[in-house]
């Protein structure tokens, strides 16, 4: 019975690779798993008719199994194993004593013999191969920065007036370096460090009812011995930074926007004004007291939609087909408020239900005449096709001494008529609308009159902005219009601030130069980070310089004050092809510096087991792929990188004495396929009650997107997914990259693999030479050591990490690292509502 239950399995195993292996090659690829498949068949017809001669014919095909994987990827253990794994289990089997015994009556020589010798030494020969494969590394770079780079003097930072023991934005200060001066902790005691307090929230995203992006990713300041921190329901906490202690909290009471029409839930943190001469102007002009969802006027006469688009609120059955959107929202002028004394020191930011919000640092409370009573401004003021949850600002605002610059996300691919992507200036004492930038309508910068509406559907910027204020000048990364993927009818003005870094003069909102990153983009390749300001010494020069990563994995470094490239950027050819009505690019920008991974080949595909490693093959054979860049298609696209991007929104770390970038590189596959729409209402991708994702309403085509996964739901592609790197902005040199992270809580099974496994979430480093980063999809805060990138301390959260720390020195002389750990919704990392302190031993 063990016989025939064993050769059952091998006839199951060959009979699949024939048949795969058979489709595979008529795609065009490789034939090797159907003649695998003809030699493991074979072998099971031979086990069938009790011939020992079908464990040579085995131990040939694990052997010819063997060869071919070490032809195709090296001695790399993560692509070996899939490979030859099952092949190997069942060999194993073979050999068991009653597998043996069974075939004795059909051999002159009992028990094992020359034919079992065979299959052993095949497996040994395997075995061997494996433990030397791994403790290999073949996708490591090793390298070292100089001890004379290491202990360089300080020099003159930008934005450099916060203290040093202070975290006052975002990246630490508006130069968005997320570089702290304290020393404290260096690579030598770093593994001493211990957890210090926990805080719990006691806000936890709910599957049910939450929209799936739903996610924790704020970065804590610490001013003046108070740690202030935002949850993605808009509240905001004030803590002891010394004991974790609460001492205070402000809920703005949000109004859920419906689950139908939202995107994301987020806060990445709120932003700090300590106050100035534009603090002491107590009398303001403020405006309309009333909570700003009272002041939607949802009736008929509005703004008239685009004729090829659709109202979105229609989707949500707040309005009937033909229904206009709802009408523009105004904020009229109200009598002046007397700021109170507890409110010169201020914190602002923005919740999901479109509110920007002053709050007293001291005291929690709302500080009135930031628009009124209600410390609020309406971000909905003047938009466009308004529908809750359509328009929001998950990013802190930038502060400057006199005015609080918000930016916006729009949901991506919902409709051609989404609301406008504009960025506003607002005065921080008043809320008063100071200027505009619309990108739609770019020379108009004055404040927009009241019963004007924004261009709808404007490219928007709803990441982190940076700020230089010797420059005056604030560099704002841009996305793309809805749709993402398709881009037929977009305007000049459309395609020319689309994918950008704009930097615009702080004071007037006027144009100072834009630099594009991609050229009319179709694969949701925003620019997504926060620009990292430094001055950078070349050649014996100082170049005011701006740093910013992007989603295809180019590191440009351009002159903060011209746009220009201080690093080459060449353009090269893209692939064409676009749908019918569409275009592509015929070249696209390329930086000097650069994390884009090699095209994928057919070679590069993975799964469990050498059944779903061919069906990966199948599916890449099958996509339309000509490398990055490769527009989307009706038969399915391959994109790579994809939109999750080798970088997001959590951007570099830059050292600026030490020209060091700490970066966290992810290289994960999606494939993009466009849907025909039958009408410009009708839902063909999501499902109703579900949210309106990527059924670009008002297009002709609606577009299912997703990670390019096995049929058991593992990536196609092979490992690593994941690293961390060290960038020498000197030279533009990679000096190390390594594999980071585990697949402890991606597998079924917690193993703490290290096969490298994505993130998304930022690096910090410090004077200390020393790096911390809990973004990555295992449950880690990670310490590294600055110079060589190796990982000297992890700590366990109790939720995925997907946010970036900050760093701080307390009152009791102890320097803090700081973490938040709550999850990420799309990535499935587990929900939670912590904040985590940790230092050295006291």
């Amino acid at each position: 019975m063990y016989r025939i239950i064993l050769a059952f399995l091998v006839l199951l195993l060959g009979g699949a690779l024939i048949i795969g292996g058979g489709w595979l090659g008529w795609l065009g690829g490789s034939w090797f798993f159907l003649i695998l498949g003809l030699v493991v068949l074979a072998s099971a017809l031979l086990l069938l008719g009790h011939r020992p001669l079908a464990l040579s014919v085995y131990a040939a095909a694990i052997l010819l199994t063997l060869i071919w994987s070490l032809w195709e990827v090296g001695a790399d253990w993560w692509a070996l194993a899939p490979r030859g794994g099952l092949l190997f289990v069942l060999g194993v089997l073979l050999l068991l004593p009653p597998m043996v015994r069974s075939l004795d009556h059909a051999d002159a020589r009992p028990g094992y013999g020359p034919h079992s010798a065979a299959l052993a030494a095949s497996l040994v020969i395997s075995a061997l191969v494996g433990v030397y494969a791994l403790f290999q590394n073949p996708h490591d770079v090793t390298g070292q920065f100089s001890s004379d780079r290491m202990n360089a003097e300080p020099a003159a930072q930008v934005a450099g007036e916060v203290p040093d023991e202070e975290w006052h934005a975002y990246g630490r200060t508006s130069a968005g370096q997320r570089y702290s001066p304290l020393a404290q902790i260096t690579s030598d005691n770093l593994d001493e460090m211990e957890e210090v307090w926990r805080y719990r929230t006691g806000e936890i995203r709910d599957p049910e009812d939450d929209p799936v992006e739903t996610t924790y990713e704020a970065t804590p300041l610490i001013v003046d011995n108070r740690l202030y921190v935002c949850t993605p329901f808009g509240t905001v906490i004030a803590l002891d930074p010394v004991s974790g202690e609460e001492l205070w909290v402000f809920d703005p009471n949000l109004r859920k926007p419906p689950r139908e029409t939202t995107q994301h839930m987020s806060c990445r943190g709120v932003s700090y004004y300590g106050g100035g001469a534009a603090a002491q102007n107590g009398a303001a002009s403020t405006q309309d007291p009333q909570d700003p969802q009272e002041r939607v006027r949802l009736s008929a006469e509005s703004v008239t939609q685009d004729a090829a688009g659709v109202p979105q609120n229609v989707v949500t059955g707040q309005a009937e087909r033909g229904e206009p959107n709802p009408n523009v929202v105004h904020q009229p002028a109200q009598p002046p408020v007397d700021m109170p004394a507890q409110c010169q020191r201020r914190l602002y930011y923005s919740t999901p239900d479109g509110r920007l919000i002053s709050l007293s640092a001291e005291t929690g409370e709302i500080c009135p005449g930031f628009g009124g009573e209600d410390g609020t401004v309406n971000l909905w003021a003047n938009m466009p096709n308004i529908t809750p949850g359509s328009v929001y600002s998950t990013s802190p605002p930038v502060i400057t001494d006199r005015l609080v610059i918000v930016g916006g996300a729009i949901n991506d691919n919902v409709s051609t008529t989404s609301p406008s992507g504009a960025i506003r200036a607002f005065d921080l004492n008043t809320g008063e609308l100071v200027w505009n930038f619309d990108a739609g309508n770019p020379e108009a910068t004055q404040p927009i009159s009241d019963g004007e509406t924004y261009t709808a559907n404007s490219p928007n910027s709803w990441s982190i902005a940076s700020y230089d204020p010797d420059l005056r000048l604030v560099y704002l990364p841009m996305g793309v219009p809805s749709p993402d993927q398709y881009g037929a009818n977009r305007t000049e003005n459309q395609e020319r601030f689309a994918n950008t870094i704009l930097a615009l003069d702080a004071d007037t909102g006027e144009i100072a130069w834009e630099f594009q990153g991609v050229h009319h983009d179709l694969w949701d390749y925003d620019m997504p980070a926060q620009p990292s300001l430094v001055d950078l010494t070349l050649n014996g020069q100082r170049v005011p310089a701006l740093i910013t990563p992007t989603k295809q994995g180019d590191i440009f470094v351009l002159n903060r004050e011209t746009g220009e490239p201080v690093y080459a950027v060449e353009e090269r050819p893209a692939p064409d092809g676009a749908v019918d009505g569409d275009w592509t690019a015929p070249t696209q920008p390329a930086s000097a510096i650069s994390f884009r991974p090699d095209p994928l080949e057919e070679k590069d595909m993975w799964g469990a087991t050498l059944i779903d490693q061919m069906m990966c093959r199948i599916s890449f054979n099958q996509l339309a792929y000509e490398g990055i860049y490769t527009p989307p298609s009706h038969d399915g696209t391959l994109v790579y990188p994809g939109n999750f991007g080798v970088f997001n929104w959590g951007s570099l770390a830059v050292d600026p004495h030490r020209q060091i970038a700490f970066a966290m590189p992810v290289y994960l596959a999606f494939t993009s396929e466009f849907e025909p729409r039958p009408d410009a209402f009708e839902r063909v991708v999501s499902k109703e009650g579900d949210p309106v994702i990527n059924e670009n309403f008002g297009a002709p085509y609606a577009v299912k997107l997703g990670a390019f996964q096995s049929p058991i739901g593992l990536p196609c592609q092979q490992p690593p997914w994941g690293y961390i790197a060290g960038v020498d902005l000197a030279t533009g040199e990679t000096v190390y990259k390594h594999v980071n992270g585990t697949v402890r809580d991606l597998s079924p099974i917690p193993l703490p693999f290290e096969m490298g496994v994505p993130g998304i979430g930022g690096p910090i480093v410090t004077r200390g030479g020393v790096a911390f980063l809990s973004g990555t999809l295992d449950y880690y805060v990670r310490g590294y050591d600055l110079a060589t990138g190796e990982e000297r301390w992890k700590a366990r959260l109790p939720a995925g990490g997907q946010a970036t720390p900050a760093t701080y020195q307390g009152e009791d002389g102890r320097q803090y690292v700081v973490v938040v750990a709550g999850g990420h919704g799309s990535t499935g990392t587990a929900a939670g509502d912590y904040i985590i302190a940790y230092a050295l031993p006291q």
